[in-house]
């Protein structure tokens, strides 16, 4: 039975005047000759050669998301395809039409490009029958000189597991980023052979067939939500473009082993003391400004940030991201975080020169375990965006005193970056030399305190510039110490893992440090888990230590008996 549906009235006959297909014609039947192959639509470049033309062609639905929510259209693929891989044989049809997945027909329409992608804007299709297409088998990363745009409109199933790598537009778009031989690492991090080109090879961004914001129904957050690090295998669906990027629209259910379970608590790190790195993710009791827009928003992140600091259980806590607001801001989190624990259980440092910007570092102690040695210092040069907080602090018990540095380096956002503050190609991003000025005034500040303890986001990787500096004067990595290389990681940007937050102690101190972790509950977890209420669906929050920030804290033990 041969079904056809005119989707625009009496645009048939101007659409065929302008292309390939007669006006004058009647309907060629289902199975006479077509007047091109899906093939010649795409043709074997980025672009259609037939943009603005009138075609038919003919072949299987692959893909059908018609619905409103979802891309407005369905896929079709040649099942005669031709023998030249450059050129793909399957096609995306924009409109809405009676057929489903296996349904064999003749689309007429003309042909565009809509970000980036090649499709069909049908005057008429016609179902003749069933058909049937095999997925094509894909490996990552792909041959040399071959992208996904061989596989535009195409179904295709990847052959080998590929792992949860980047979850920042779950809630957003529904997008996931996977990667073909576990996480992506960042290219300055210090690991051997990983390469920016390497990683984008790895890399394929599974969508949820939709174009909408914020889908009122999230996937991949039931029972639990996806964690970076879980793993999917199997993937199978059709290749399409948007925004710039080569997709998986998926025609069967994906599913994610947890293989990346959640820690209930950080590793054991041993010591008598235990000092944390931890930034707040802009802790501010003002709203609508950097961080909580309403007094309920405020609530649920104090709520988890109190979760955080209370797993961490350590001692002493550097804390970056804290409303620069005098007492107000530090003091309402101990205040909650004592009323969790326990009165008087933590104390705050008093920061003498905080800075004028908006946020500021900041430190808390446990009372009990730990005394200040005098007050505190900073430092007025003016190559520090954000004034480091340097502290002496001696065990109750007796022992040995140390030296705590917090610190906040610039970050490498380009807004107003000119000249050197520029990106220079390096992959360090913008204003490395201004990140390489105030690491170096650090060190020079370092070396005038007993046992340094210089912890911190210093918002350059392990084998950048400004780490480097610190290094070289002797500073030691605890985490490159104490932590495997696969679990050497703080922070998740553009799907690729590294290391932004570090402790690093002076030789001295070095012998003394028992232990170190980082403990992973923010950086793998989708943004959608946050304390934010604007687009987030309320039933995923949780008043607890998970995406309490973006970064994940950071804990060494010291033995200063």
């Amino acid at each position: 039975m041969q079904l056809r549906a005119v989707v625009i009235a009496g645009a048939l006959a101007a659409g065929l005047a302008a292309g390939a297909v007669p006006a004058q014609a009647a309907p060629a039947a289902c199975g006479d000759p077509v007047t091109h192959q899906i093939a010649d639509v795409q043709g074997a470049g980025a672009a259609t050669p037939l943009a603005g033309q009138t075609v038919r062609v003919e072949g299987v639905v692959t893909g059908d998301f018609q619905n409103a929510d979802q891309l407005k259209g369905f896929f079709v693929q040649d099942p005669t395809p031709d023998r030249d891989p450059a050129t793909s044989d399957g096609i995306f049809v924009y409109g809405t039409q009676p057929v489903a997945p296996g349904d064999r027909v003749r689309v007429t329409g003309r042909v565009s490009e809509y970000s980036g992608a090649t499709q069909i804007t049908p005057t008429a299709v016609d179902a003749c029958g069933r058909g049937s297409i095999r997925p094509a088998p894909v490996r990552l990363p792909l041959p040399p000189g071959v992208t996904l745009e061989r596989y535009e409109g195409v179904l295709t199933t990847f052959l080998q597991p590929l792992t949860a790598t980047e979850t920042y537009q779950l809630g957003r778009y529904g997008e996931v980023t996977l990667a073909a031989g576990g996480r992506l690492y960042q290219p300055t991090d210090g690991r051997p052979g990983v390469t920016q080109a390497a990683n984008n090879a790895r890399r394929l961004l599974l969508d949820d067939g939709s174009t909408v914001q914020n889908p009122a129904s999230v996937p991949f957050t039931a029972p639990r939500a996806v964690r970076i690090g879980d793993v999917t295998a199997g993937v199978t669906g059709v290749v399409s473009e948007a925004f710039g990027l080569h997709r998986l629209q998926p025609t069967r259910k994906v599913t994610f082993a947890p293989l990346n379970a959640r820690p209930a608590r950080p590793a054991a790190v041993r010591g008598n003391v235990k000092v944390a790195s931890f930034n707040t993710l802009n802790w501010f009791t003002t709203l609508r400004s950097r961080g909580a827009t309403t007094e309920a928003e405020r609530d649920r992140q104090l709520a988890k940030l109190v979760a955080a600091l209370r797993g961490l259980d350590a001692d002493v806590v550097g804390l970056m991201e804290v409303e620069n607001n005098g007492d107000t801001a530090i003091g309402a989190l101990v205040e909650a975080l004592n009323a969790a624990v326990g009165a008087g259980t933590y104390a705050w440092v008093r920061h003498p020169y905080p800075g004028d910007d908006q946020i500021h570092v900041a430190a808390i102690y446990k009372t009990a375990k730990v005394r200040p040695q005098g007050d505190a210092i900073s430092s007025d040069d003016p190559v520090y965006d954000r004034p480091p907080l340097v502290q002496t602090f001696a065990p109750v018990a007796g022992g040995t005193p140390f030296t705590l540095l917090v610190n906040h380096l610039k970050s490498k956002g380009c807004t107003d970056a000119t000249g050197g503050d520029a990106d220079q190609g390096d992959g360090q991003g913008c204003y490395n030399a201004r990140r390489v000025a105030q690491a170096t005034a650090l060190r020079d500040l370092a070396a005038s305190v007993p046992n340094p303890l210089v912890l911190g986001d210093l918002n350059a990787y392990a084998a950048e510039d400004p780490v480097k500096i610190l290094k070289a004067a002797g500073f030691v990595s605890q985490t490159e110490r104490y932590v495997r290389p696969a679990d050497r990681y703080s922070y998740v940007f553009d799907g690729q893992s590294g290391e932004l937050d570090h402790v690093l102690a002076g030789g001295g101190l070095t012998r003394k440090v028992s232990g170190a972790t980082i403990w992973h509950i923010n950086a793998d977890e989708p943004l959608i888990l946050d304390y934010n209420t604007e687009y987030n669906p309320p039933g995923l929050y949780r008043p607890d230590a998970y995406r309490s920030s973006d970064h994940d804290p950071v804990l060494v033990g010291l033995d200063l008996r």
